[in-house]
């Protein structure tokens, strides 16, 4: 197998458990072996000069991997710092916080159980996909004969650390009359689906007063019994705002298995997550930025772009899927001077300027819950907040698998070929703010909203994404929609 089919945009990802397994120890350590060379390139050090941290979820291919870059970091004579159990943000701030050269995180996400992977980070952020094509493809050829399991890491608590930066936080935007436990009096469960994200109640709101009881799946297990630990599905979206309902709590908070993504629950168990998660993180954004760029992936509704635009002041930059081009657009922005303080995906990355442009799900819930204090004493809650925010009566996402070996060209040739289409359709009009895919709106005569069809960033998929203001509109919507893609024989169409 080509270790390049590793490669899932800037992370490596693969099987990491039983038959098939590609994350193979051999794999590991080539992978290892390359990644050394290009932080070489990258940085003029010797090996001895450098520093990595490396830490893992919860899954249950973690020691096996995490042992497997040991030993190659260990026979190099790098300093390597074990960070255990650790999110992927903490793992970032191993390169800030302690000075570390780069960092490693051992993680695949929301993924299931049998998968892993890699994620490499330096002080200026995450990898980019032309490091990881680099990285693989010097993996190929990496010599690891030298290789010996003789060396030992330096065991490293880097977790109650990076948690004391976030009470610390709390602490001071919420300046409470009991500065050391700025959360008494408040009750917030926290969802961790026995990902590594059970720090949070018991290193953060606990530790600051708050009640965490009803607290769900706290346990690192790998197996993921509970639930998928992903804040867009729907069934683990049920467990926390029954939680929080049950237990009669302030908040719910919830977050994916390595912690880089969050979403939340107010009182009442009404989600706040997707679009609601982006106008509230852009309330947060635009406070002390007034009238500067919120940076969104393409599927966000027409409402919150109104929202951003006329009830914040704010401006909206509807930019493409994947939290990585998002962030880099931000970047992009600011370095043109362009005011660019957040940069948020649907999904729940979120990466504000203050925070090196980190998605970080903590920070954001940590910024959500000092506001949620503050808002408090006025005697306002987080829905107040939000309150503006139109949302679309009805949505949808269908997704159409590809069936050609050649899928990018024949996903991009269907989507071409729906540009000229929607030219010629009464009460269609493309979006002209499109950076990805095509964005197509449909006034009140033809669905009454608007439609998305786009290449899915790493798979021979074409998502199509559907938000109708009117009962019955998506059904409109898609019926339309159906005349013109019956005619690709290439596409798996059974989802209509």
């Amino acid at each position: 197998m080509s270790l390049l089919k590793l490669k899932s945009g800037t992370d490596i990802r693969g099987t990491a458990v039983g038959d098939g397994t590609e994350l193979t120890d051999e794999a590991i350590k080539k992978i290892t072996a390359a990644f050394i060379l290009l932080m070489q390139e990258k940085t003029g050090l010797a090996p001895d000069e450098m520093c990595i941290a490396i830490g893992h979820d919860s899954r249950i291919s973690a020691e096996r991997i995490k042992n497997a870059v040991i030993d190659v970091l260990c026979s190099s004579n790098i300093k390597v710092l074990d960070c255990s159990l650790s999110s992927t943000p903490a793992m970032f701030m191993t390169t800030v916080t302690l000075g570390c050269t780069a960092s490693v995180q051992i993680t695949a996400s929301h993924h299931p159980y049998d998968k892993n992977g890699l994620k490499f980070f330096t002080k200026d952020g995450g990898f980019e996909g032309s490091d990881i094509t680099k990285i693989l493809t010097l993996a190929e050829n990496a010599d690891i004969s030298a290789v010996t399991g003789n060396h030992k890491a330096i065991p490293t608590d880097f977790m109650s650390e990076y948690s004391a930066i976030l009470r610390k936080m709390i602490c001071e935007g919420v300046n409470a009359e009991n500065y050391e436990k700025p959360l008494e009096g408040f009750h917030i469960v926290t969802d961790a689906g026995n990902g590594a994200g059970g720090f949070y109640a018991e290193k953060v709101l606990k530790e600051l007063g708050a009640d965490i009881s009803g607290s769900l799946f706290l346990e690192p297990d790998g197996m993921f019994p509970n639930h998928t630990p992903n804040p867009e599905n729907k069934v683990a979206m049920k467990f926390i705002s029954d939680a929080v309902i049950s237990a009669n709590a302030d908040l719910g908070v919830i977050f994916d298995t390595d912690v880089d993504r969050a979403a939340c629950v107010d009182a009442s168990g009404e989600e706040i997550n997707r679009n609601r998660l982006v106008a509230l993180a852009s309330v947060i954004a635009l406070e002390n930025n007034p009238g500067a760029t919120i940076v969104t992936d393409s599927v966000t509704s027409d409402g919150l772009h109104e929202f951003i635009e006329k009830h914040l002041g704010g401006k909206h930059h509807r930019f493409r899927r994947g939290y990585k081009n998002v962030i880099n657009e931000a970047i992009r922005l600011e370095n043109e001077d362009v005011s660019a303080p957040l940069a948020i995906e649907t999904s729940g990355h979120a990466a504000l300027k203050e925070n090196y442009f980190l998605d970080d799900g903590a920070y954001l819930i940590t910024k959500i819950i000092i506001l949620l204090a503050n808002l408090r004493k006025e005697g306002k809650s987080l829905k107040d907040l939000i309150a503006q925010l139109k949302e679309p009566c009805e949505e949808k996402e269908l997704r159409f698998k590809i069936l050609t070996e050649d899928f990018r060209a024949y996903g991009e040739k269907v989507i071409a070929e729906l540009f000229e289409y929607a030219e010629s359709q009464d009460g269609w009009a493309v979006a002209p703010d499109n950076y990805e895919g095509i964005r197509i709106s449909l006034d009140k005569n033809h669905g009454n909203g608007w439609m998305l069809l786009r290449l899915s960033v790493h798979d021979p998929i074409l998502p199509f994404n559907i938000e109708s203001n009117t009962q019955g509109g998506v059904d409109t919507i898609l019926s339309q929609f159906a005349e013109f893609i019956k005619q690709f024989d290439q596409l798996d169409l059974s989802v209509l």
